[in-house]
């Protein structure tokens, strides 16, 4: 009989994997924080599934683990592993590498009813990947095969959600993406509160730190390791100060992990640190030396572990007590997993301190937007939807009382079945482009319109051509104000320079007011209140909600100018107002 009994929010996540595949055979992801015990889970399904099933890890401590655990139910499984020199496929249970099955699809041919990915984040949508070879010849042998992905962070640099649909309504992609659906989900927060879990002690680098900011980072949103070591070159005492640092914090600590930016980083950290205390691992170290420090580190022989991008998943270490965050990070997935390291429960272990000397600034408990921020001074904001009254969460700024004053969010994130059981996304959108063709709303960065195929207005190549011209006017919009005169609605446009340009809206037609609430009503408090305008008083009363474009053309006609084109929302490569 096994040692381990599951936890409520444990079995609970097997009870929804199962209900989830015997409705469907659509991919799905569990979603546990770093400490919450994967690998029972991991261990209860692989007990309870019917025929033959295969465990993946990307690394070999993590395929060991998953394996003992199982072992721990009595129950037999082989394991396919050259790290570990064994490749066994007998058993119902295995448990494999990603790499060794990936360079051994041809030792697999037998049907499997169920493949199990452990942190599937590292799941790429590259047909080409080891992961997708490996799915695709499995799928080969029972295209019935259920897929499972389980991670603490589903989402990656560069692709954004792992998957597409979370059970609580949420549509992260019109795109597909790995995986199908999100079937559970447990918030870092539930688990410390309950005990679960070792509270976190952020405390701020207050003698030094690294100012990383003057480095562009990459396509995949990191910094590149070139420029980063030739700023740490200039930052020796910086990094003494730091190590230092550790060192004095670290006096009533029992382990304490070390995560440096590039390998030259991590062996001045490693130089200053007391040498009969300390290991360093990066990616070249010997395998068989590497799981010697690991052994070592684990028996409390050594106290300072100092890594570099090796340690951040697969690395169970409960008496962890301390974590120095010496690299930078634009991902948010990447600092939760680093800072997990720390937060298992241990025998008196009260707190694992976190000391983060790069300015990552993340809230660990925050939810993750699945965006990139996109400036320092936005923050996550809850926006709700006029239309189904779901519950979004955007980039966005807040007031000094904490009210949204501006979100970047483009559509409703809510999806819910249809009558047929399809998932279907709610049509809101809070930014949008419309066709001139059929008036259907898109997203802003679309090129063709999704109902009638037509294709769109790129506001670069309006602008551009209205540039050109001798008799064309392109305002860029600093504010907009209105007026009543004589019954008309008089829209003035401001621009950056003092300049202006005006229009019109006679409210006594219908074809007018249709098109100013098309324009600027829709788009009232930045799309969650759209409130149809049916009188200037209205229109009046509500001004310092109304949304003005980022640029106005207009065409001269004698010697008037007549608004053409109005452009919200702008992304593109010409200079908005006040933009630097």
């Amino acid at each position: 009989m096994s040692k381990y009994i599951l936890r409520e929010y444990q079995q609970e996540a097997v009870t929804k994997t199962i209900e989830h595949f015997k409705g469907s055979a659509r991919s799905a992801v569990i979603v546990l924080p770093t400490g919450a015990g994967k690998s029972l889970v991991i261990a209860e399904l692989a007990k309870r599934a019917r025929g033959k099933i295969i465990v993946l890890a990307h690394v070999k401590e993590l395929v060991e683990q998953n394996y003992d655990k199982f072992r721990s139910f009595d129950l037999d499984a082989g394991i396919f592993s050259a790290g570990l020199n064994q490749k066994n496929l007998e058993h119902p249970v295995t448990f494999a590498s990603v790499q060794s099955l990936a360079r051994n699809l041809e030792q697999l041919s037998t049907s499997y009813s169920l493949l199990i990915i452990d942190e599937c984040h590292r799941l790429s949508d590259d047909e080409n990947s080891q992961y997708q070879k490996i799915i695709t010849h499995l799928k080969k042998l029972n295209p019935k095969m259920r897929v499972l992905g389980l991670t603490a962070t589903p989402y990656r640099l560069g692709l954004g959600w792992i998957y597409q649909y979370h059970y609580r309504g949420y549509i992260r992609s019109d795109e597909p993406r790995p995986f199908d659906h999100c079937i559970y989900e447990l918030p870092l927060r539930y688990m410390i509160t309950r005990q679960f879990l070792t509270p976190p002690k952020l405390m701020d680098a207050a003698v030094a730190h690294y100012d990383f900011s003057s480095i562009s980072p990459n396509n995949l949103g990191e910094l590149p390791e070139k420029p980063v070591n030739e700023l740490l070159k200039q930052c020796k005492r910086v990094t003494k100060a730091i190590t230092q640092q550790i060192i004095e914090q670290a006096k009533d600590r029992t382990g304490v992990m070390i995560f440096a930016a590039t390998v030259l980083h991590a062996q001045e950290v490693f130089s200053y640190l007391p040498s009969e205390q300390a290991v360093l691992i990066t990616g070249a170290t010997d395998s068989k030396l590497r799981d010697q420090y690991i052994e070592d580190f684990k028996r409390h022989t050594i106290k300072y572990l100092v890594n570099v991008s090796v340690l951040t998943t697969g690395f169970d270490a409960p008496h962890v007590d301390m974590i120095a965050i010496l690299r930078p990070t634009a991902s948010v997935s990447l600092y939760q997993q680093i800072v997990g390291r720390g937060l298992r429960l241990s025998e008196g272990k009260t707190d694992c301190l976190i000391i983060d000397y790069a300015g990552n600034h993340y809230d660990l408990f925050q939810p993750e937007v699945g965006e990139k921020q996109p400036n320092p001074d936005s923050e996550i904001v809850q926006v709700f939807c006029p239309d189904c009254g779901f519950a979004n969460i955007f980039w966005g700024k807040t007031d000094g009382c904490g009210n949204v004053v501006e979100h970047f969010g483009r559509r409703c994130q809510h999806a819910e079945p249809d009558d047929n059981g399809v998932l279907q996304r709610c049509n809101y959108r809070f930014r949008f482009k419309s066709c001139v063709f059929c008036g259907a709303e898109n997203d802003i960065a679309a090129r063709q319109c999704h109902q009638c195929s037509e294709a769109l207005v790129d506001p670069d190549d309006q602008l551009k051509k209205a540039l050109q011209l001798k008799d064309a006017m392109v305002l860029r919009c600093a504010g907009v104000s209105f007026s009543n005169q004589e019954n008309t609605l008089t829209v003035t446009y401001h621009g950056e320079d003092g300049e202006t340009l005006k229009e019109r809206f006679i409210f006594d037609y219908d074809s007018h007011q249709e098109q100013f609430n098309h324009l600027f009503a829709r788009r009232l408090k930045n799309g969650t209140q759209a409130l149809p305008f049916k009188a200037i008083e209205d229109v009046l009363a509500k001004q310092a909600h109304i949304k003005s474009p980022d640029f106005v053309v207009a065409y001269k006609e004698k010697r008037y100018w007549r608004v053409h084109a109005r452009i919200f929302d702008y992304e593109g490569r010409y200079r908005k107002a006040h933009q630097l």
